[in-house]
């Protein structure tokens, strides 16, 4: 005979509903996975626990805005207490070609996968609204989306409701999208059937890890900001210190040598949102063309695409240490033209690629 627990459970259990056929559809035919499902009752406090060590370590670098969403970040509930469900939904950019092939052509740029065309937050949020007004008419409950752009753990809750797991380099993974998944987030007042957990499926393995050019990951699991050439080159506004420049490369925005040696990329399908699919002008791009676009340049070639949001000192910066790590003497008197800049973070960076090139 069950005890009254088990009936109280099983009567709880009941009275959740699932997703519409109508959501079901509409998010395949908008491109994103099947949703994945999490009650919130069951969400710990495991990721909040493991942000504010990595807070307290001060490995968020200058990213105050973390230490500052904390508490709010810490669980879903915290930013909208209503809240009972998360709903995660995964949308595939797999690259064509390897990403890391860029890598060897040190008069050319590495731009990360995922900035090569579109910014999928605009991409994502519309489609998501649409399917969000789906959920609330079908529920009769308040609904919230969410793109990377909220203090929300989404990699957590993508795990617990089985969209995949977090790496030992700390990002999503799947079996069936290896590294490249965008998450969106749908967070809703009604109880919803969750979706079962994903568990760990990383192994002994370890390349992500070894591969890091600046050694950012303290231990398996772990990130360090500070030393991440995506925080780098794209978060971190001031210079870089110099024995990091050199370990950069010739990536002027992000890094995807973590993602792209993950052994599970054999299952990866290339992505068929053509929004999110690099345009042939940004696959690899001429450092001194870069160099010369000028701020209006900068602004018109990048209009649309995530790299628009660091503004063009800071890209500028990013490109001068790529062509001072290219050894191409060339490209010394492009970054001569900006030894007297008005920014003197863009002055330190040109007279530090200069000198780089100064002997070749």
């Amino acid at each position: 005979m069950a005890s009254k627990t088990e009936n109280k459970d099983n009567k709880k259990q009941s009275t959740k509903a699932s997703l519409s056929k109508a959501v079901l559809r509409r998010a395949e035919r908008l491109g994103f996975t099947e949703p994945h499902i999490i009650d919130l009752n069951d969400f710990g406090n495991q990721a909040g626990n493991y942000l504010k060590d990595f807070v307290d370590k001060d490995r968020h670098g200058s990213m105050a805005w973390m230490k500052e969403t904390l508490e709010r970040r810490s669980h879903p509930r915290n930013l909208w207490p209503e809240a009972k469900t998360a709903i995660v939904f995964g949308m595939n950019y797999g690259p064509d070609s390897d990403p890391l092939l860029t890598l060897d052509e040190p008069e050319r740029a590495t731009i990360s996968v995922y900035a090569r065309n579109r910014d999928y937050h605009d991409v994502m949020k519309g489609r998501l609204k649409e399917i969000a007004g789906l959920i609330a008419r079908d529920t009769g409950e308040d609904v919230k989306i969410f793109v990377d752009t909220a203090p929300l753990m989404e990699k957590p809750l993508a795990e617990a409701g089985g969209l995949g797991w977090q790496g030992k380099h700390t990002n999503l993974l799947s079996r069936d999208y290896g590294s490249w998944l965008f998450i969106g987030t749908i967070l809703c007042a009604a109880e919803l059937k969750p979706t079962p957990p994903e568990i760990d499926h990383c192994g002994s393995c370890r390349a992500c890890l070894d591969i890091c050019p600046t050694d950012a990951f303290p231990a398996p699991y772990q990130l360090d900001a500070r030393r991440c050439i995506s925080y780098l080159t794209i978060e971190h506004a001031g210079p870089v210190e110099e024995d990091l420049r050199k370990k950069i490369g010739n990536r002027i925005y992000g890094c995807d040598d973590c993602l792209a040696v993950c052994p599970w990329n054999k299952f990866a399908v290339i992505g068929q949102e053509a929004k999110l699919s690099a345009r042939d002008d940004l696959n690899a791009p001429k450092l001194a063309e870069l160099a010369k676009l000028g701020e209006h340049g900068f602004r018109t070639h990048f209009s649309g695409s995530p790299i628009k949001r660091i503004g063009w000192k800071r890209f500028l910066r990013n490109v001068l240490y790529a062509i001072g790590n290219s050894g191409v003497a060339e490209l010394k008197t492009e970054a001569a033209e900006f030894i007297y800049d008005t920014d003197p973070v863009v002055q330190d960076a040109a007279r530090w690629a200069v000198k780089q090139l100064k002997s070749i």
